[in-house]
């Protein structure tokens, strides 16, 4: 069966009498956005987070930037949309914030009221970790995900810790390895979050398949570029490194100039040259 949309940015790319250039302009507009593609390694990560979930257990996830922790989890929470009735506070299965650097409790409490769309009104650290205990279990959160969670200062994971023993919310820290360090300063802290998942790079193999699964289901471009073959490979396995995120930025950039130049494909000599410059 031919995609049709693929049929209609050939005829754009070639001059087709009746693809308008207007075709190639929303590929690429299409292309710029972010594409979320759930790979095996997302859908074990996400059954993990079901079972921390289900138990009420803190967890954390560790891992390099760019590997794609922070869309993993983004795309969890969206995978449990609030749930709401007339007359009643909504229902949010899962809560997600991303901290900032050097964040406190005050910037906690203000990240988490507004993920939760509460509207916020001045007030003291007392009244504001009041209002936030009262919106979690009005809301019935089941999990809170605290994404770069090496931000965080110290004494901001005690707060999360008396939030887990208050409410018996599932909290999910999500960073680098320096949340690692962070949290075994404190040997309390350390075992409350002692299970973890490593969120890996990808290796050859993974590298190979995702490249193709990038081509078929993001890229879409009318002919095949042959992304998982050794000679394309051999460009993006040094330059990514097995980090999704780069692979997920070179190919996209390699589709939008090769359309911007007229091709209905990636080349070697285009790949090439959007991957010398990362």
């Amino acid at each position: 069966m031919v995609n049709s949309d693929a049929t209609n940015l050939e005829k754009a790319v070639t001059g087709g009498e009746s693809a308008p250039e207007i075709q190639v302009e929303r590929e690429i507009q299409r292309l710029q956005r972010r594409w979320v593609v759930e790979l095996e390694q997302m859908r074990r990560f996400h059954q993990w987070l079901d079972e921390k979930r289900t138990a009420r257990q803190a967890c954390r996830v560790v891992g390099d930037s760019r590997t794609g922790k922070t869309i993993a989890c983004e795309t969890y929470r969206l995978k449990h949309p609030p749930t709401l009735s007339s007359g009643q506070p909504p229902q949010v299965p899962v809560v997600s914030w991303q901290s900032p650097p050097e964040s406190g409790n005050r910037e906690l409490f203000e990240g988490i009221l507004q993920a939760l769309r509460y509207q916020l009104s001045r007030g003291t650290l007392s009244e504001m970790r009041s209002r936030v205990y009262r919106t979690l279990k009005a809301c019935q959160v089941e999990m809170l995900i605290i994404d770069e969670a090496h931000r965080l200062r110290p004494k901001t994971f005690s707060e999360l810790q008396d939030i887990l023993d208050s409410l018996q919310i599932a909290i999910v820290l999500v960073g680098t390895d320096r949340l690692d360090a962070v949290i075994r300063r404190d040997e309390q802290i350390y075992y409350r979050f002692i299970a973890s998942h490593r969120y890996e790079r990808l290796t050859s193999t993974q590298l190979v398949e995702t490249s193709v699964i990038w081509e078929r289901h993001v890229l879409r471009l009318p002919e095949a570029s042959n992304l998982g073959s050794a000679k394309m490979q051999k460009v993006l396995g040094p330059v990514t490194g097995g980090y999704l995120g780069l692979l997920d930025r070179i190919l996209r950039e390699a589709a939008v100039r090769s359309l911007a130049r007229g091709l209905k494909r990636i080349e070697f000599k285009i790949l090439s040259e959007v991957a010398a410059e990362c």
